[in-house]
């Protein structure tokens, strides 16, 4: 093969003639500037820790200090009043240079202390300033003087033009609650939920605990919030996901869908090409730290930390946890189709392969008709199901030879690709049933055609549709949705098809084709392999999507009743979930607290005392619709109130959570404890937003929508609901429940979200705050 031969640079045989040298210049010439590229690589990561280093001011401004204090001292004026001359004094060189040119050192070094004297006082200002979170409290278009002046306070300080790392210096730490306060949360949460004998019996732990092991462990949680960045987010990696032994596929794993109306091309393998070569030129402008960092208002930012591990990255399994395997580069992407893995390179002459080059890429490997190898099609599925099984037989089976060598250039690859059989999207005659068949097909595919451990598996179909199926492990959904949007704007709005619907430009011939890796898989391997394809089945089989548009309205009209539309959509979700089943129960709702460094996310229990007492107002007749309009804005509000606690570090459950691991190290157990931490979550529910709005023009171009994400159920008689509010008219949803569940059914629910959403709505043209036309 032509790879194999390129491979080698340097062979020589002994004959008895003497020893005959063979040099391949072709190979020697990879080698110098695949040297080249990682040089200028370490160049960049050394200039840009620099500039980021010393943020938020900026190489030329040092420059401008050291001009200004030499030009005072020609003036002789001595702005250090006197530092100058001590440092001249005591430096070591004095016997080497004249008195002029000591003078220049002298300055030079007392420009550069206080140079970074006031960058580190800066940044001190910037980092309290940013503690501040009495902005998020304030009425909606209300503003008071004190906000007015610390927002101005932090645009001065924050400087401009920041690279994607530059405020992690500034970022406050998250702080750790007091545990009165978590305790006095946790049982207001919990009040609507309980029985008035067991809230009673439940207040009872937990002011025991308060009293008793609580103060103990919360002096070991408040030393550790000293000593580390976050005091929650490697215990949160570590305990609930890399810990894990159960199944990625569906339990943890979730996906990201492509555009709803549009497949900018039918081609597969052009349709790869463009969204492979969008995703690295992302890499690139991360790598070179260009990515803007995500800011509230235009000037509050948040924590970048998450994006350091989304390429060349993969999850690797062990017997008592996983860990996370990231590498700086890689210069391949890993590739799986119809049983066969293949390798891709990304580079050729140093430079990153083009569209069309990596268009006849992946058609060389979807015309080729060699079969997959024994145990080889179904191989993927170890990643699917319990971690365990795949722990030993990675260990067992995978350690040395062919079988190594093949599984490290997956793991080491810069992300993964599935050129899927299938084919996807939004279909008629049945639009509704498509799509729940899409997100199924992105959630777990054929249980055998998805890497689940890598950090994310890109799906292209047979007929243009792609979409992507993330691990959790490394980083929140946001983070590969903001890949994502990039990647789709890039391949739509900037790359393009011809009319052909193949990528443009010219492919270079020369460059060599895919590597076919090669696999010699044991019978013991494949019976391991088989077992876990049969429990991945099972899983996937087990797991119910309905996927719908909400057409009748969106943001804009939600805007207009003066609330909040994550509020209204909540509280939607609550009314629907009660005529669901007839019952409340605990509710989930992500949000972000990446305001903190090295901040994650936080539990919204967003079933409310107040939510209960709106639901049971809008279920019960003989109450009037100003007492329910009345009922909803009051738990909006505190809805509201909630979701800012929980960005502010207030939250409730990711505290409990670190008591209880503190608690576990420390060898001592608490009922209250392990009962908080048991309790099943019935409705899991997560927006996903829409963060980079400048690279879609909705208003030219309003089908280029994406349709957002989802994931599996969290509990097996429970609901899980993503939802993504696009523009001012569409909100759209993605429901998942257990088949095998008696208690729950996907359409069923979705159909209760509809009359929900609608129900509500029409308090407010009744009480006539909007017109009865608007929503019809």
């Amino acid at each position: 093969m032509a790879e194999a031969h390129q491979a080698v640079a340097f062979q020589f045989t002994v004959s008895p003639e003497g020893i005959d040298f063979q040099l391949s210049h072709v190979a020697f010439k990879e080698i110098y500037l695949s040297g080249l590229r990682s040089w200028k690589k370490k160049f960049n990561q050394l200039r840009n820790g620099f500039v980021t280093g010393v943020y938020p001011a900026s190489p030329s401004s040092w420059l401008f200090m050291v001009t200004a204090i030499l030009v005072t001292q020609y003036s002789r004026l001595d702005p250090s009043m006197g530092m100058i001359e001590k440092i001249k004094e005591h430096l070591p060189v004095s016997d080497y240079l004249s008195d002029q040119g000591m003078n220049v050192l002298s300055a030079a070094t007392f420009s550069t202390g206080l140079w970074l004297a006031l960058i580190m006082t800066m940044r001190s200002i910037l980092k309290m300033l940013l503690c501040y979170h009495g902005w998020m409290y304030e009425e909606h278009g209300k503003m008071s003087n004190t906000t007015k002046i610390w927002l101005a306070l932090v645009k001065i300080f924050a400087g401009r033009k920041p690279m994607l790392y530059s405020y992690q210096a500034s970022l406050p730490r998250l702080p750790v609650p007091t545990l009165k306060d978590t305790v006095q949360r946790y049982l207001e949460s919990i009040r609507p939920l309980t029985t008035d004998e067991e809230f009673q019996r439940k207040t009872g732990l937990a002011r025991d605990f308060e009293q008793t092991l609580g103060p103990r462990l919360q002096w070991y949680l408040r030393v550790k919030s000293w000593l580390a960045t976050n005091y929650v987010s490697d215990w949160w990696e570590e305990y609930v996901y890399l810990r894990g032994r159960g199944p990625l596929m569906v339990n943890s794993n979730y996906y990201i869908m492509d555009y709803l109306y549009v497949t900018p091309t039918p081609i597969q393998a052009a349709r790869a090409g463009n969204l492979v070569y969008a995703m690295m030129l992302y890499r690139r402008k991360l790598t070179q730290e260009e990515i803007k960092p995500m800011m509230i208002h235009g000037c509050l930012p948040m924590c970048s930390a998450q994006y350091e591990r989304m390429f060349n990255t993969t999850r690797v399994p062990g017997l008592e946890g996983d860990t996370i395997k990231h590498l700086r580069d890689s210069k391949h992407i890993a590739v799986y189709h119809a049983g066969r893995f293949f390798r891709v390179s990304l580079y050729y002459n140093g430079r990153l392969l083009r569209p069309r080059e990596l268009q006849a890429q992946f058609q060389s490997i979807l015309g080729d008709p060699t079969p997959p190898l024994p145990g080889e099609e179904k191989l993927p599925a170890l990643t699917a199901a319990d971690r365990d099984p795949w722990a030993r037989a990675r260990s067992t089976y995978f350690r040395s030879g062919m079988n190594e060598q093949s599984l490290s250039l997956i793991e080491s690859a810069a992300f993964f690709v599935t050129l899927d059989t299938s084919e996807q999207g939004l279909k008629m005659p049945n639009p509704g049933h498509s799509l729940d068949a899409y997100a199924k097909s992105l959630l777990h595919g054929r249980c055998c055609d998805r890497w689940f451990d890598k950090s994310f598996t890109l799906v292209v179909y047979r007929n243009g549709k792609s979409g992507i199926n993330a691990e959790h492990s490394w980083a929140d959904a946001p983070i590969v949705g903001h890949l994502w949007e990039y990647a789709i704007a890039t391949d739509a709005f900037l790359l393009g098809y011809d009319a052909n619907g193949n990528c443009k430009g010219d492919a270079d011939p020369n460059i060599p084709p895919p590597q076919k890796l090669q696999w010699e898989i044991p019978q013991e391997c494949e019976q391991v392999i088989l077992q876990s394809f049969i429990v991945a089945q099972a899983l996937s089989r087990d797991v119910e999507f309905h996927i719908f548009t909400f057409k009748d309205f969106g943001k804009g009209l939600i805007k207009k009743c003066r609330t909040s539309p994550d509020s209204f959509i909540q509280l939607a979700l609550q009314l629907a979930h009660f005529r669901d089943k007839n019952s409340f129960c605990l509710t989930y709702e992500a949000s972000m607290t990446r305001l903190f460094r090295e901040g994650r996310t936080e539990t919204v229990r967003s079933c409310t005392i107040e939510s209960c007492n709106f639901v049971k107002a809008m279920m019960d007749p003989t109450q009037d619709d100003s007492a329910r309009l009345r009922l909803f804005r009051v738990a909006a509000e505190k809805h509201q109130k909630l979701y800012r606690q929980a960005m502010t570090g207030a939250g409730i459950d990711r505290h409990l959570f670190c008591l209880y691991v503190v608690s576990k190290y420390l060898g001592l157990d608490s009922p209250f404890l392990r009962e908080v931490l048991s309790e099943p979550w019935r409705l899991s529910t997560s927006q996903t937003p829409v963060q980079q709005l400048e690279l879609f023009d909705l208003e030219n171009h309003p089908d280029y929508i994406s349709c957002g994400g989802g994931f599996g159920p969290v509990d097996d008689n429970g609901y899980g609901v993503s939802y993504i509010i696009l523009g001012e008219e569409l909100i759209n949803f993605h429901v998942s429940c257990k088949v095998s569940s008696q208690e729950t059914d996907a359409h069923r629910f979705g159909l209760n979200i509809r009359k929900a959403m609608t129900d509500i709505l029409t308090l407010f043209q009744l009480k006539k705050i909007i017109p009865a036309s608007d929503g019809q």
